[in-house]
């Protein structure tokens, strides 16, 4: 705590029927984390005794119990507005915090000024890699490199799979465009900056790159930092519901290229995007519940 009982970070997440893997993060935390912190966890209206399971063991947690699922914006924004701390750290429930990942983020971001965010590396937890959690921003450029193929094709190229960043081994620190918001470290300045944490019209998906591009456009730089780790499972609420979270993925593609995109593209080449992104959305909604009838 400072000199005014103020814990130094605050940690955001938000849970939906991960009740095991949030026992885990939690675990994580208390074990891990030796910087003055408070945690917030939004539970989105589980039926899996998420809620009674942070009561009974983990009372020093503030809980936020919806009764309707907010989404990951909205239920982050829930906690945010709880939060004290001046480092702000969202955290997905199927992570577990490695030792010295969350001092290791906020020494980096107080190392310079102009770094407004950070994310950590995010070991897999199935096999122990490095999971690719950064991206550049959807330009059309990416968007068509990944619709004709031509970046699965030459993933490693940075003229095809500049998207997925293919030809970087994520080993090394750098400035990126947007990493995932599984663990992502932010300071409440550049929040303020930008006037609020997530714009819910992205409820699930884009929020993240979303607020990237906020941040970004008043200057502030956003860090990827290997020598933090935070170990992930990854999709661990939206693989619940694959098909129809795909649909509401490319769904969120199409709200943010419209904001971020429509103004500074020529329309022809906007809208032959816009219908590309439906176009793929479609097909990969297809696929995915084709899979889901095979295995039923």
């Amino acid at each position: 705590m400072n000199s005014h009982g103020i814990p130094e970070l605050s940690i955001l997440i938000v849970n939906w029927n991960t009740r095991d893997l949030l026992r885990a993060c939690l675990s994580s935390i208390r074990q891990n984390v030796s910087v003055t912190h408070e945690v917030i966890v939004v539970d989105n209206a589980s039926q899996d005794g998420s809620r009674a399971m942070i009561e009974s063991e983990f009372p020093e947690v503030v809980s936020i119990a919806n009764n309707l699922n907010a989404g990951f914006a909205g239920g982050n924004n829930q906690a945010y507005q709880k939060a004290c701390g001046e480092w702000i750290w969202l955290l997905n429930p199927d992570t577990e915090v490695l030792p010295g990942a969350a001092e290791k983020l906020i020494e980096f971001l107080k190392a310079d000024a102009k770094r407004g965010a950070v994310a950590s590396a995010l070991i897999d937890a199935r096999d122990g890699h490095i999971q690719r959690s950064c991206r550049t921003f959807p330009t059309p450029g990416a968007l068509w490199a990944q619709g004709s193929g031509l970046a699965r094709k030459y993933p490693r190229s940075r003229r095809f799979g500049f998207y997925k960043m293919g030809h970087w081994d994520m080993k090394t620190a750098r400035e990126v465009d947007q990493p995932m918001a599984s663990s992502f470290l932010i300071r409440r300045d550049a929040i303020e900056s930008i006037g609020e944490l997530f714009d819910e019209q992205f409820p699930i998906f884009f929020n993240d790159v979303d607020l990237c591009w906020r941040l970004k456009k008043v200057g502030w730089q956003i860090w990827y930092l290997p020598e933090a780790k935070v170990i992930h499972w990854g999709g661990a609420g939206t693989s619940q519901v694959r098909p129809q979270m795909i649909e509401e993925s490319h769904r969120s593609l199409r709200r943010f290229y419209e904001k971020h995109y429509k103004n500074q593209t020529a329309p022809p080449l906007f809208w032959a995007t816009m219908v590309l992104a439906k176009v793929m959305g479609w097909l990969r909604v297809i696929q995915a519940k084709h899979k889901t009838q095979h295995k039923s």
